[in-house]
């Protein structure tokens, strides 16, 4: 890949995961009000496939409601 190229795929790779954060974010905060869940923690998974390259990575983990007294 060359630099002018990489360059370009590095911008829009960023601008691909802001989306994925921002919507992602937004659709938890939605799910936990309407679960009337407050504390706690809530396990979450994110699968990432992209077949045409083969790609399937996977996230496991954990958001926390609130903090611990």
């Amino acid at each position: 890949m060359s630099e002018a190229s990489g360059d370009g795929f590095n911008m829009s790779l960023r601008k691909y995961l802001k989306r994925v954060g921002v919507t992602s974010q937004q659709a938890i905060e939605e799910a936990v009000r309407a679960s009337g869940k407050t504390s706690g923690a809530v396990a979450v998974k994110v699968v990432l496939t992209a077949p045409e390259i083969g790609l399937e990575h996977v996230i496991d983990g954990e958001i926390a409601l609130a903090e611990d007294a």
